[in-house]
């Protein structure tokens, strides 16, 4: 076991390793300039990018006259919110005004939009300063992170695996500490899976929680409560710190509802009952991924009120019916968007290629969704917390998600892609081979704060986010 780790809550060394919360309590007391830290983590993407391909688009001198402004509204006693003048990158999956957003599509390699997603711009009236946008897999659609515009993004951890998708931009660039934070998205694990592979910590939220504005797999269709946009930060803290800030309705997004937000430092973690699986009867995990989660829920046992190892029941057909969801159109969804974009050579060939379903097959679907949902209701009212795996291994070699029924070990996501329930990640442990291993904190909807309470609670047990030698 681990210690609290004074580098939240302080400025770390190298500086761009600090927390968001350390970097914006820092430039409040005027310990340090938001220039001087902006200049820090552009130094530092530089210097890892070359390696990584997290990164690919900058606006090195747009952040620094940003971070400029931040520092000279400081001086004069005005402060913009709770993230004055801190750094930042963006999946490059969300708009951002007057910076090129591909959505890892060749149709818009050249797209600039107007406004910013909701998530931006909401980020941006906190405080907080882009630097750059992180690179994801086409439309979103992938666990690798890889495209035709820009390339394959590689780990910090093992430059021969792959960080992870859709967010494995944006997990390797804050793994690596370029960023403090960034913002993913997640329709079937692409939060929690570059959390897991890279080492740090995210969360999907509920759905409702937070708009899809802006983002370039739109809100809508059948399946609209998979998809949900969320934080990635190598401490829990941020989590915390950012998910409030981005969170409630835009009033263009008719999936989000004003859902309370309930503080994580005001869970009493005694009162918990908490179940783990580490097989949910799909795909075995390493041995490593289950004894972490073992040790998880041995460690948990001493402060909440119960840990059963219970595993849902039916949780092992949520992989055949999130697939099915996925493709009950034959694709006609993707198409759209590929023709929208303005994309003719593309790499979702599988996406755009299945067979559509009968009006009758496609109730049959549905009816067969919520029976799972229900039953998963039933289940969770029972407990307040799931600990499980985030996936069935570390992070996989380059390429191996091509490989037939590669899908199998990422059903620990999907799962509670078809609840909609919120799920975090934090790092636990660590394989043969020095890989991370993440453990996934499922709760009840709209409590993410008990997600994030249990979260910081291990954290602060194995210690949560080691830097890369790298």
């Amino acid at each position: 076991m681990g210690h609290e780790r004074s580098d939240c809550d302080s400025l770390a060394d190298p500086v761009y390793y600090s927390s968001a919360r350390a970097m914006a309590s820092a430039i409040a007391r005027r310990d340090i300039s938001s220039e001087e830290l902006v200049r820090a983590c552009l130094k530092r993407i530089e210097t890892v990018n070359g390696a990584l391909n997290a990164v690919v688009q900058i606006a090195a001198d747009e952040a620094i006259a940003r971070a400029r402004e931040a520092d000279a509204a400081m001086a004069r006693g005005e402060m913009w919110g709770p993230l004055h003048g801190v750094p930042m990158t963006i999946k490059d999956s969300l708009d951002t005004a007057g910076m090129v957003t591909t959505g890892g599509t060749k149709g818009r390699a050249s797209f600039v939009p107007e406004r910013d997603a909701t998530v931006v711009a909401r980020l941006r009236s906190a405080g907080a300063i882009l630097l750059g946008k992180t690179n994801t897999p086409e439309l979103t659609l992938s666990f690798e992170t890889d495209n035709l515009v820009y390339g394959r993004t590689n780990n910090p951890y093992d430059l021969s695996r792959t960080p992870g998708g859709s967010s494995g931009g944006a997990a390797a660039i804050v793994a690596a500490g370029g960023v403090p934070f960034d913002i993913g998205s997640d329709y079937g694990g692409s939060i929690r899976l570059p959390a897991h592979f890279c080492g740090i910590a995210g969360i999907k939220p509920s759905a409702g929680r937070v708009p899809r504005t802006g983002h370039i797999y739109p809100f809508g269709g059948l399946q609209d409560s998979f998809q949900q946009i969320g934080p990635l930060a190598r401490y829990v803290d941020d989590l915390s710190l950012v998910l409030p800030l981005i969170a409630g309705p835009d009033w263009i997004d008719p999936g989000v509802t004003p859902l309370p937000w309930h503080e994580p430092r005001e869970v009493d973690l005694a009162s918990l009952r908490v179940s783990f699986h580490t097989d949910n009867g799909v795909m075995t995990p390493t041995v490593e991924t289950m004894r972490t989660i073992e040790a998880v829920a041995k460690v948990l046992s001493s402060t909440v009120r119960s840990v059963d190892e219970v595993r849902p029941p039916g949780v092992e057909a949520s992989f055949d019916l999130c697939l099915a969801l996925y493709s009950w159109d034959g694709g006609a969804a993707v198409s759209r968007m590929l023709r929208e974009a303005g994309t003719t050579e593309h790499t979702l060939q599988r996406s755009t290629s299945a067979k559509p379903i009968s009006a009758v097959q496609l109730d049959q679907l549905i009816a067969r969704w919520y029976g799972f949902r229900s039953q998963m209701h039933s289940f969770i009212q029972q407990y307040d917390a799931i600990v499980c795996p985030v996936n069935a291994g570390p992070a996989l070699p380059h390429g191996a998600i091509d490989a037939p029924d590669a899908l199998a070990p990422f059903s620990y996501t999907m799962t509670y892609n078809v609840t909609g329930w919120p799920g975090a990640v934090v790092r636990a442990g660590t394989s043969p081979e020095g890989l991370p291993i993440g453990v996934q904190i499922v709760t009840r909807p709209g409590r993410e704060d008990a997600a994030l309470a249990l979260a910081k609670f291990v954290e602060t047990a194995y210690g949560g986010y080691q830097r890369p030698a790298f």
